[in-house]
C-alpha cells in the first residue's frame, strides 16, 4: 500500500465527521484528534519496530516490552483510583502475566525467541491484559460502592473481609472475563480475527495463518484468567482497615 492509496482511506474518516456534524454529535474534534495521533502514534512505533526488528538487540526489545507495561499501567490504574497502591497492584499483575505467557511461548520453542515475535506477542497480551483490567476494576469499583451495606452486615457478623467481599469480587473477575469467552465462541463464524486476516492479506497460507491466530486465542484466555483473579486478590485487601472494616468507596 503506497502513501497515496492510504490517504484515499481518510474517506472512512470523513464519513463519521459527516455524520458527526448532521447530528450534531459534536464528537468532530475528538475524531479529528484521534485520527491525527493514530497516524503519528502507529508512524513512529512502525519506524522504531523497523529499528528493532533489524538490529535483534536484547536491550532494545526490553526497553519496547518495558514501555508497553507502564503506558498499559498508567492508563488501567485509572479505573481503580479509590484502590490504595493499585499503581503497583496493575504493574505487577500486567508484568506477571508477560512473564508468564512469553516464559511458555519461549520455553516450550512454541515462537522463537526474535523480536519481531517477542513484541508482536507482548502487545496483543498486555493490551488485551489491560482492557481485562479496566474492565475487572471499573465493575469491582461499582459493586463495592453499591453493596457495601451488605459487606459491612457481613463483618458485623463475624466476617472475615474475604467471605465480606466474596460474592462481588467472583461477579467481577466472571463479568471480566466473560467478554473475552463470548468472543471466541463465534471466531471463524462471524469474524476473521485481526492477526488471521493480516496474515493473509500479506500472502501466508490460511492454515497458518489459522495456527498462529488460535495461539493468541488461548493466550488471551490466559491472560483474562490470570489477569481478572490476580488482580482481583491483590485488590480486595486494601478496601479493609486493619479492624477489619470496610473503607468508604468513592467510585471515579
Amino acid at each position: 500500500m503506497s502513501y497515496l492509496t492510504l490517504s484515499i482511506t481518510l474517506i472512512f474518516v470523513l464519513i463519521p465527521l459527516i455524520l458527526s456534524r448532521k447530528l450534531k454529535l459534536g464528537l468532530e474534534k475528538d475524531t479529528i484528534i484521534a485520527t491525527v495521533r493514530s497516524i503519528v502514534q502507529l508512524l513512529a512505533i512502525g519506524y522504531v519496530l523497523q529499528f528493532i526488528f533489524d538490529s535483534e538487540n536484547l536491550l532494545y526489545i526490553f526497553l519496547m516490552v518495558t514501555l508497553m507495561l507502564v503506558t498499559a499501567t498508567l492508563n488501567a490504574r485509572k479505573k481503580g483510583s479509590s484502590i490504595r497502591g493499585i499503581t503497583w497492584k496493575v504493574g505487577a499483575t500486567l508484568l506477571f502475566v508477560e512473564v508468564l505467557t512469553q516464559s511458555i511461548l519461549l520455553g516450550f520453542h512454541i515462537t522463537p525467541p526474535t523480536a519481531q515475535f517477542i513484541i508482536s506477542i507482548s502487545g496483543m497480551v498486555i493490551g488485551n491484559s489491560m482492557v481485562l483490567a479496566i474492565l475487572f476494576l471499573n465493575r469491582f469499583t461499582s459493586e463495592v460502592e453499591s453493596r457495601q451495606d451488605e459487606t459491612e452486615l457481613i463483618l458485623s457478623l463475624g466476617g472475615t473481609p474475604k467471605q465480606a467481599i466474596h460474592t462481588q469480587l467472583m461477579q467481577s473477575i466472571k463479568a471480566s472475563m466473560i467478554p473475552t469467552i463470548e468472543s471466541q465462541k463465534t471466531v471463524g463464524l462471524v469474524q476473521l480475527p485481526g492477526m488471521m486476516s493480516g496474515q493473509i492479506i500479506g500472502g501466508a497460507d490460511p492454515i497458518q495463518a489459522v495456527q498462529f491466530q488460535l495461539l493468541i486465542l488461548f493466550l488471551l484466555l490466559t491472560t483474562a484468567a490470570v489477569t481478572s483473579v490476580m488482580l482481583g486478590f491483590l485488590s480486595y485487601p486494601t478496601l479493609f482497615n486493619q479492624r477489619m472494616q470496610l473503607l468508604k468507596q468513592h467510585h471515579q
